[in-house]
Formats: C-alpha cells, structure tokens, sequence
C-alpha cells in the first residue's frame, strides 16, 4: 500500500473548502497538508475546524500564508498542489504554478 499524496491547497474561505469537502475530504490516497491564505486579511494563521474537516483531521486543516509557499512545500513535503482560486488574472495562476512546480525542494 502507497502512502497518501500530501496535497497543499491554494486559496481559503471559499472555492478551495468546497473542494476539499467534495473531492479530497474522504479520500483516504489523500492528505491535505494545508491550505493559503493571500485574498483575505487575518485569516492566515487560523485552521479551517475539525467539525468540517472530518475525523480524517482531528487537529483541523492550518491555513498558512501564501507568501511562505515554497518554504511550505517543502516543510510538509508536499506531492501536488491544487489551485483553488476562482477569481484572479491568468498570470497569477501561471505565477503560482511556476512556484508550485518549483517544489521548494
């Protein structure tokens, strides 16, 4: 048996917790590592809650500063990265995924 695929999520408080809830909440293959924070103020340091998360996530989902990621996909060794944004220009999604794939390892 394969260990699961550490997942980061970009985005929270909106797209990104809704496809958590419908794609990778359940999904034992999956580990969420975390979520980023970069559209809402205050919210990076905060954990989306166990009660939302499931009994896959005891401790919640941490959602970390978006700023920090490559230091992020390394820290929690991270395999994939999921873009969960629904409103921004296409040069920051190809910005993100430049940083993504560079894996900060």
């Amino acid at each position: 048996m394969s260990a699961a695929r550490r997942i980061l999520i970009l985005g929270a408080a909106g797209r990104d917790f809704h496809n958590f809830n419908i794609v990778y909440r359940d999904d034992p293959a999956v580990d969420v590592a975390a979520f980023t924070a970069a559209q809402i103020p205050g919210i990076a340091g905060r954990r989306y809650p166990p009660e939302l998360a499931g009994p896959r996530y005891p401790q919640g989902i941490p959602i970390l500063d978006e700023a920090e990621l490559e230091a992020i996909l390394c820290r929690e060794r991270v395999d994939e990265v999921v873009f969960a944004y629904s409103d921004v220009p296409h040069t920051l999604v190809m910005h993100l995924a430049s940083r993504g794939t560079g894996g900060g390892r």
